[in-house]
């Protein structure tokens, strides 16, 4: 008997950028807080409508660098909890081979101060010249992921967040070789 090895390479079509933009803004009557975030990693996967996001919490840049640490060691606590992430599927049926826009609700699971929730989000599908652009605007209550805010400056910061996200998403080939040994 001679064994042999038969080598199948599946192609499947992943979509992705390393350079995500998130920002969210805090609006009251006694301060407006603003903030970005360049380095949200995103992964989506045409064949199944999977996506999955992640963004490192220290990247969230201020315009005033106290409130930067602030958002890092007081409130987002980033030493512990580094990262917020969300994975999830959308939805409605897209077409990435044609141009076009659709709208689209994306189910999946937030990750977020340490606290997992089921999320909806509602977003934008903008597919032209070989790239998907995803947009979404959607609210973060602070209380939903235990993120405390001190008695002293409550007013200073609002009780929703609201968080708007575009991320540009290139093409990237995945190569997956599977190796099936066979007997003659």
């Amino acid at each position: 008997m001679i064994s042999q090895l038969i080598a199948i390479t599946c192609f499947g079509q992943l979509y992705m950028t390393k350079t995500g933009q998130t920002s969210f803004f805090s609006e009251t009557a006694l301060e407006n807080i603003a903030a970005v975030n360049n380095q949200v990693l995103v992964i989506l996967n045409t064949s199944n409508g999977e996506i999955a996001v992640k963004m490192p919490q220290r990247g969230f840049h201020f315009p005033n660098k106290l409130m930067e640490e602030h958002f890092n060691e007081n409130y987002m606590e980033t030493e512990k909890y580094p990262s917020a992430v969300f994975t999830g599927k959308i939805k409605e049926p897209v077409d990435y081979s044609k141009d076009g826009n659709y709208a689209v609700n994306v189910d999946g699971i937030l990750d977020m101060h340490g606290v997992k929730q089921n999320r909806t989000f509602k977003g934008q599908i903008s597919i032209a010249a070989g790239q998907v652009t995803l947009t979404s605007n959607f609210d973060i209550k602070l209380t939903d992921h235990k993120i405390e805010v001190p008695t002293l400056v409550l007013a200073k910061i609002a009780e929703s967040i609201a968080v708007k996200n575009k991320f540009v998403l290139t093409p990237k080939r995945l190569e997956i070789q599977i190796i099936y040994p066979v007997k003659f």
